[in-house]
């Protein structure tokens, strides 16, 4: 896994709150690194990367977003 601070996700630079604000949908409380996802794009195959993001003070989610096309996904259940 390599973590960097801001990503190119669909020709679009983005921090790991902007990027986490796109995969939930609306505003996060706080977001961690970055990081290369070990998958690929269930979609287009394209390269994956995920955040760690407090959408609320109880509450931690890891989002998942494809660099490539629009497929997003998160860890709930």
């Amino acid at each position: 896994m390599t973590e960097k601070e801001n990503r190119v996700v669909q020709g679009r630079m983005v921090t790991p709150k902007s990027l986490a604000e796109r995969i939930e949908d609306g505003s996060v409380m706080d977001a961690e690194a970055i990081v290369d996802a070990d998958r690929e794009c269930p979609e287009c195959g394209g390269p994956v990367v995920s955040v760690g993001y407090m959408p609320s003070v109880m509450e931690f989610v890891t989002g998942y977003k494809c660099q490539d096309c629009d497929w997003k996904a998160t860890d709930r259940e």
